[in-house]
């Protein structure tokens, strides 16, 4: 299926806005790169891999691309900067194309009798509450029955933050006194949609790191717990990590990696920053399919991430010329 035939001209609109400023980050330092050259050499390429190291792609992603194109210009001989943008554009759809999973075209769940249970796990500050909450928008939306569980119980602010998104976008919350144990909420939490046959369930977690023994000990009981009533569960333990910090959404990536088994990921931010280039190394770095991207502030703006559409809006209306 052709991405063309799921966006929205307002989603596409959308992406394309989210992504400008890392758009003008990144092709005005390649101008730079590719001024006064008539044809892709060593030094085009010593200076491509210096911006892409810049545009907080991951060295090893970086070195990665820069011998994939090496060997491009290799083989054909003569290739023009002109002729870069596409070979570039190329071969980080390729990239991220052996990452993902296939795209999905919208807020869907595999078919079960039993909820979809979704443990959401990242940093403080990421913008994980936000990103539950505006989930929970869209599945219910796409005619899910939501059910939301307050399991980050060490943070009166983060129950207090997810009552509000319930409140705000009309799904139910599980939820208990501040210091609670959070695999006791995950417990009730599954139990509850159990027993009204809910569709898919949204648990917060702590985002402490500072000593990630116990995050790992934590994220495993909590997991532990849910398949006493849900054997399978949790089916998604979704990473989220805000684009806009750059490098360091590759460092909290590595430690929740260490602490618990993640499948999918959410890259927030991405409108704020000139740093959306992180998506293409984190991508590439840990295997693991970016399911979503937050593209915007509003409850409607978090996209589910399809590749084409991402790399289409990134490279639109670029080109490189050397007059």
């Amino acid at each position: 299926m052709s991405w063309k035939s799921f966006f929205t001209k307002q989603k596409k609109e959308e992406l394309d806005q989210g992504l400008e400023k890392t758009k003008k980050s990144f092709f005005s330092k390649i101008a730079t790169t590719v001024a006064g050259k008539s044809k892709v050499d060593d030094e085009v390429l010593d200076n491509l891999e210096e911006v892409l190291v810049s545009s907080d792609v991951s060295v090893k992603t970086t070195l990665k691309i820069i011998e994939r194109l090496e060997q491009r210009v290799k083989k054909e001989k003569y290739v023009g900067v002109n002729e870069l943008n596409n070979m570039l554009k190329n071969e980080i759809i390729e990239m991220l194309s052996e990452n993902n999973i296939e795209d999905i075209s919208n807020f869907e769940t595999p078919s079960s009798t039993e909820p979809y249970v979704i443990m959401v796990v990242g940093v403080n500050g990421v913008g994980k509450t936000t990103t539950i909450g505006k989930l929970a928008h869209q599945y219910k939306n796409n005619g899910k029955s939501v059910l939301l569980g307050a399991a980050d119980t060490f943070r009166a602010a983060a129950v207090e933050q997810l009552t509000i998104w319930s409140e705000r976008v009309g799904v139910p919350i599980v939820k208990q006194n501040m210091g609670s144990d959070p695999a006791s909420v995950a417990f009730d939490t599954l139990q509850s949609a159990k027993a009204n046959n809910t569709d898919v369930v949204l648990i917060d977690t702590a985002g402490r790191l500072h000593n990630k023994v116990n995050l790992m000990n934590e994220l495993t009981k909590i997991k532990n717990v849910m398949q006493k009533v849900i054997p399978n569960a949790p089916h998604e333990i979704l990473l989220v990590l805000d684009g806009s910090t750059g490098q360091n959404a590759i460092e909290q990536a590595e430690q929740f990696l260490k602490a618990t088994e993640v499948n999918a990921l959410a890259i927030t931010k991405l409108d704020g920053t000139a740093k959306g280039g992180v998506l293409i190394g984190i991508s590439d770095q840990f295997k693991i399919p970016v399911k979503y991207i937050g593209v915007g502030e509003k409850v409607d703006q978090l996209q589910v991430f399809n590749t084409n559409a991402f790399i289409e809006s990134l490279f639109s209306g670029s080109s490189f010329n050397t007059n």
